[in-house]
């Protein structure tokens, strides 16, 4: 039995343990947090076991650090000298900005290390994790790793030079497409729908066009093409789109979130 630690029991925390319970990977499954009631409670919901840091270092094969980059350095030195003393354990780690070298100089020693950028669809099996390994990471584990976050949504491996770009977009994206399922909507409320009918409206053409992108393997310029006809009412609202800048808003928002969590990386 494969014994998985994870250390934080914030959201991200919490939607991956969910997704390695929801594999068919044979696991005990432990959560610790700064506070002792929420790793109670987040054990009791999932149907795990809640614990202490000291204890996952101590007896977990794959330990996830699910804190955020400011808490990381104060809980790594907790459970350095535990770590120091151990083999066969790997590393996964989720905090922003903090490359594996960094983590390294943390723990003070080398060992295999994952750094993986998951976002909050990862809940509902839906998510995007981006992940870069060492070279102390191994085949056999990079595929375990793979097959117990199979139920959280779709896996790619990428070189850590990029994964700070990548996360811009499926780690900070959400928020950006929660943002502007609720303007879709509320255009469509002040055009005379319900707010129900019309949040219903704006995702599912939001499902049904990323679909359209993903299954076509068509550029998304050339769909967009194919909706607007000469003189129409799709092209009046794509110009009004470009009146209020939208793709190059987007562009910055995400050019932002990079420079952010490169900023994260260097505190």
């Amino acid at each position: 039995m494969l014994k998985i630690g994870f250390i934080g029991a914030g959201n991200m925390g919490y939607a991956l343990a969910k997704a390695v319970k929801n594999s068919a990977v044979d696991t005990r499954i432990y959560i610790s947090n700064r506070t002792k009631e929420k790793a109670e409670k987040v054990a009791s919901e999932l149907g795990i076991l809640a614990s202490t840091n000291e204890e996952i270092a101590e007896n977990c094969d794959i330990i996830f650090f699910a804190v955020k980059p400011n808490i990381l350095p104060k809980m790594i030195d907790g459970i350095k000298g535990i770590l120091s003393k151990r083999n066969n354990f790997t590393v996964v780690s989720m905090a922003a900005g903090i490359n594996i070298e960094k983590l390294t100089s943390y723990l003070g020693f080398s060992c295999p290390i994952i750094r993986i950028m998951p976002n909050t669809p990862v809940s509902i099996g839906e998510g995007m994790i981006l992940w870069c390994a060492n070279e102390l990471v191994g085949d056999k584990t990079k595929a375990l790793f793979n097959d117990i976050l199979e139920k959280s949504g779709i896996l790619d491996e990428i070189n850590e030079s990029l994964i700070d770009a990548g996360s811009a977009v499926s780690g900070c994206g959400p928020a950006f497409v929660y943002m502007f399922i609720e303007a879709f909507s509320d255009g469509a409320v002040e055009c005379g729908l319900s707010r129900e009918k019309a949040q219903n409206y704006a995702v599912q053409t939001l499902i049904g066009a990323s679909s359209m992108v993903s299954k076509s393997g068509m550029h998304p310029g050339k769909l967009k093409d194919a909706v607007c006809s000469p003189g129409g009412s799709t092209i009046a609202g794509v110009h009004a789109l470009e009146n209020g800048a939208f793709r190059a808003t987007v562009m910055n928002a995400v050019k932002a979130s990079f420079d952010k969590t490169k900023k994260l990386g260097d505190s």
